[in-house]
């Protein structure tokens, strides 16, 4: 048989890219700029801005009304409530944000099977985690580090004593952004056991409402009965109580618990070590998680 003349190879200009090579931290970078600003909604639909941006709207709203009571009534020489106290009051508008958005964050990956296509590039497994992390962790600082930058300000337009103010604006950006590392860890980690987004959220405000209204009530109980001994050990066993125990400790901050009386500064290190090895340990999860799910 005649070989068939008819195929031709046509050079139609194609050539391999000769560019820059960005490489992994540009990778990590963009992935914590996207991640962080989706967190928002930026860059999404307007649907899914409304939610974040509603809660963040609520959690500045209480700041601003301080500042006014404190600016237009005369008599007051500082703020009506501590900057260590505002996370720890507002606290539902947190973990209702961190539940809204961790799923957000990581479990629409896993649904959709792109977590290999990240790792398929220069990107690396600790590349993502650090980058999701960081990106959540940020969003939970802005979030509740905002409404403590407008009661500083207030406070100076109020001309209260400014060494006074600075040090209590920069011991609630301390105790925020524990909060924000620890809460994002564990939202994180129950956020990517799921590709589901609905039990994500469930298991976010499981892990932060339930223990808290566990350790309230028994915190109650030991307090009636005069067990008052208890109380602070109880705290080790709720993220928002084991905050409250560190800044109570750390940062001359006023306690919640029952009585307040919050741990000494010996029982806040134990405090301080069990926030670090959740924060350590929700770290850990996370890329024995990913180990399995880059697959």
């Amino acid at each position: 048989m005649a070989p068939d003349t008819s195929t031709q190879i046509h050079n139609i200009g194609y050539r391999s890219y000769d560019g820059p090579r960005l490489g992994r931290a540009y990778a990590r970078t963009s992935l914590f700029s996207q991640s962080l600003r989706g967190a928002y909604g930026l860059g999404r639909s307007a649907k899914s801005k409304v939610l974040p941006m509603i809660l963040f709207a609520v959690m500045c709203v209480p700041a601003l009304i301080i500042v006014a009571v404190a600016i237009a009534v005369p008599g007051y020489t500082d703020l009506p409530i501590k900057y260590t106290t505002y996370a720890v009051t507002t606290q539902v508008i947190v973990y209702l944000y961190l539940a809204s958005q961790a799923p957000q964050s990581v479990s629409r990956d896993l649904r959709f099977k792109t977590v290999p296509l990240y790792f398929s590039r220069p990107i690396e497994r600790v590349d993502y985690v650090v980058a999701k992390y960081a990106a959540m962790a940020s969003a939970l600082f802005i979030l509740t580090a905002t409404p403590l930058l407008i009661m500083w300000i207030g406070s100076m337009l109020a001309k209260f004593d400014f060494s006074h103010q600075i040090k209590g604006f920069g011991q609630g950006l301390v105790s925020v952004l524990l909060l924000s590392l620890l809460f994002s860890g564990l939202g994180l980690v129950m956020a990517a056991l799921t590709p589901r987004r609905g039990f994500g959220v469930a298991a976010i405000i499981a892990v932060l409402l339930i223990p808290f209204g566990a350790v309230t009530a028994v915190q109650g109980i030991a307090y009636s009965t005069g067990n008052t001994g208890a109380i602070e050990w109880m705290g080790l066993f709720s993220p928002i109580t084991l905050i409250d125990g560190v800044q109570t400790a750390f940062l001359h901050a006023d306690s919640a618990f029952p009585g307040g009386e919050g741990p000494s500064a010996g029982v806040g290190v134990v405090y301080l070590l069990v926030v670090l090895g959740l924060i350590v340990g929700s770290y850990a999860a996370l890329m024995a998680r990913y180990r399995k799910a880059g697959l």
